[in-house]
């Protein structure tokens, strides 16, 4: 299991409700559900992953994040999860916000193109990076919204999306990337609440 699957799940409270979006073969929800005893549901496009999902006994819906979650209630789980999607999506500040209206958290990861191995790429080389992390070339990525930390904490900051914990690792998940995150963490991991329910709750 990737490292980083493992550090998100000591973020899930034991028997939480979870929807994973993006949930490619269920490792994480497999892992979540023997560890922390979670139930929900992955949202996933790729029917051959739905098929692994469905054998490995999970809960998965063939769906398009592209069109949104507008046939789930609001605060209807405990966290919505979507790891390394979030670039790949038309309008990802809008599945954010569906994100945060459907669950009472939310948790994320993206590569972070401030890495400062990437920025030595795109100086000296003057191509793209390319790496485990971002390991298509330009034409065949499916992303189309590659951001930097700063990018990303500016837009939750406009936006009204409190963070609330997070997390700096390299490709191989090391965690402790936490000085000049922007500058030295390859993946950046985030959990995410909505500050209108925050005040909603604390009011």
């Amino acid at each position: 299991m990737r490292p980083d699957l493992k550090l998100i799940s000591h973020w899930i409270d034991p028997g939480s409700r979870v929807l994973d979006l993006g949930c490619g073969n269920g490792m994480l929800l497999t892992h979540l559900q023997q560890q922390r005893q979670v139930s929900g549901y992955g949202l996933e496009i790729d029917p051959e992953n739905c098929t692994q999902c469905l054998s490995a006994g999970l809960n998965v819906i063939q769906w398009d994040l592209n069109e949104g979650l507008g046939d789930f209630d609001n605060d209807s789980f405990d966290y919505v999860i979507m790891t390394h999607t979030l670039q790949a999506v038309k309008k990802p500040l809008n599945l954010l916000n569906e994100m945060l209206r459907v669950g009472k958290q939310v948790i994320v990861t993206f590569p972070n193109l401030a890495f400062w191995q990437f920025r030595l790429k795109l100086i000296f080389s003057g191509t793209m990076p390319l790496s485990r992390a971002l390991p298509h070339t330009w034409y065949e990525s499916p992303n189309i919204h590659l951001c930097t930390v700063k990018d990303f904490e500016t837009a939750c900051r406009d936006h009204g999306i409190q963070v609330t914990q997070r997390a700096f690792v390299d490709y191989t998940h090391q965690a402790g990337k936490r000085l000049f995150p922007n500058w030295f963490g390859e993946i950046a991991i985030y959990r995410l609440a909505s500050r209108n329910k925050i005040a909603t709750a604390t009011a």
